[in-house]
């Protein structure tokens, strides 16, 4: 399958703030996105629209909360495209179990809030790239950041989430990268 036509990482961008780690029991950095983690919206087979478990450590000092995104940088769109962002999870929350990114938000950690994807709902939207189109990149990334709270509501873009990110200054990032093509 053919490379998608990006190369670039739009987060080496972004000013730089200090690594952690993230690590799931779903899925695996650098390996190919299983089924429960594809699109069932998108009529993907075997789709789910699952979220999968994330577990992170060694957050930065500082940290007063975290947020947790999938962006595919791959997508045929000038901007890429949001499958995933939940924000204002409190600090002394370091994981997500598998399905934290349900549409109807029943397992959302207290306090966590998730603002609609590129697909239209709120929550967690599986890999769907256009048939032919390669195998993109979907980058879930947790940013630790020095606010409790972002001044934003679930009608917010993930674009104006991250501009209000760079706004209170992320202190670090953690990131796991899967691929998917068809």
């Amino acid at each position: 399958m053919p490379d998608a036509p990006f190369s670039y990482n739009t987060y080496d961008s972004l000013p730089s703030a200090a690594s952690f780690t993230v690590t799931s029991t779903d899925i695996a950095d650098g390996a190919t996105m299983p089924g429960p983690q594809l699109s069932k919206a998108f009529g993907v087979e075997g789709g789910e629209d699952l979220s999968p478990s994330l577990t992170w450590e060694g957050a930065p000092e500082g940290t007063k909360s975290f947020v947790v995104t999938c962006y595919d940088p791959d997508a045929p769109t000038v901007s890429g495209f949001w499958h995933w962002v939940m924000y204002d999870i409190p600090a002394h929350v370091t994981s997500l179990q598998t399905g934290a990114g349900n549409a109807d938000g029943s397992n959302l950690p207290e306090g966590a809030k998730m603002l609609k994807n590129d697909a239209g709902f709120s929550g967690f939207v599986g890999s769907a790239p256009p048939p032919g189109h390669g195998a993109h990149r979907y980058i879930f990334c947790v940013s630790a950041l020095p606010v409790e709270n972002l001044p934003i509501d679930e009608n917010a873009s993930p674009s104006v989430c991250n501009f209000y990110m760079f706004g209170a200054g992320v202190l670090g990032r953690a990131f796991l990268t899967t691929t998917f093509g068809r």
